[in-house]
């Protein structure tokens, strides 16, 4: 039981990665906080993951939140400190490049308001949960951050835009400096760099490509396949749990080794 009586904040946690990992961490004693911009998903999330539950002791709770909204971010943050006492775990699952309506538009293709969505929806999610959060962590002197990058921000990604790479290598970056601030705090700050990931919202994107373009996708990845959402989670569990307590400001990999 990794995560027996911790207390877990997930963004995005009623479908794709977020979700995933939310399984796995109530599945292992977890109380997680499940965050959703829209309703309907939680209401179908949470009783889900209560299931999974079974006999771990993990709990699941929704709150419906913008993760872009200051205002909400630090009203969940400030009551879940109230209600159960700490935050051990904060997981930045909210980002993705479909946020747009051309993922993959050149830069001569965007505009500025393509570029200020990625940005915003993946980088400014991720400090505004993480700035709330940090207080309650430093008064506990303990804590395990975990943000989702992306191979778009770590090199050459063929699946999505130039704002969506800077929103992912400014979270790379943010993860890094972030970990030099917090560990004499006791906190660990670490992320993750998917490749394709056929969660919810990329399988449509996924299946509209060409066998030839799914053939080339499988072909440059060593592993001869693309990643399943809990392939992620696996990792951001690992990064999450005690196994990884001296581990702080890295970016794993996990792409089946493109």
């Amino acid at each position: 039981m990794r995560f027996k009586n911790r207390i877990a904040l997930i963004t995005a946690a009623a479908n794709g990665i977020g979700r995933a990992t939310a399984a796995i961490m109530v599945r292992e004693g977890a109380t997680v906080i499940a965050v959703d911009n829209h309703q309907g998903r939680l209401d179908e999330a949470v009783p889900a993951l209560r299931q999974v539950a079974g006999g771990s002791g993990g709990k699941a709770e929704g709150r419906l939140v913008d993760a872009l909204d200051q205002t909400q971010v630090d009203g969940l943050v400030a009551g879940i400190a109230r209600d159960f006492g700490s935050i051990d775990i904060l997981v930045n699952a909210v980002g993705g490049s479909t946020v747009i309506d051309k993922p993959t538009a050149t830069t001569e293709q965007l505009t500025l308001a393509d570029w200020q969505k990625l940005i915003a929806f993946n980088l400014d999610s991720t400090f505004l949960v993480t700035h709330a959060v940090i207080p309650v962590m430093k008064r506990q002197r303990s804590g395990k951050i975990v943000n989702l990058a992306s191979i778009a921000g770590r090199g050459l990604s063929f699946n999505s835009s130039s704002a969506h790479a800077a929103a992912k290598g400014g979270i790379i970056a943010f993860t890094r400096k972030l970990a030099h601030e917090l560990g004499p705090e006791g906190i660990n700050v670490n992320a993750i760099a998917p490749s394709v990931t056929l969660t919810e919202r990329i399988r449509p994107h996924w299946e509209k490509r060409t066998q030839a373009s799914q053939a080339e996708e499988i072909e440059r990845t060593p592993m001869r396949r693309v990643a399943e959402a809990v392939d992620q989670a696996n990792v951001i569990c690992f990064l999450a749990s005690a196994e990884s307590d001296f581990v702080t400001g890295i970016t794993i990999d996990v792409t089946g080794g493109v």
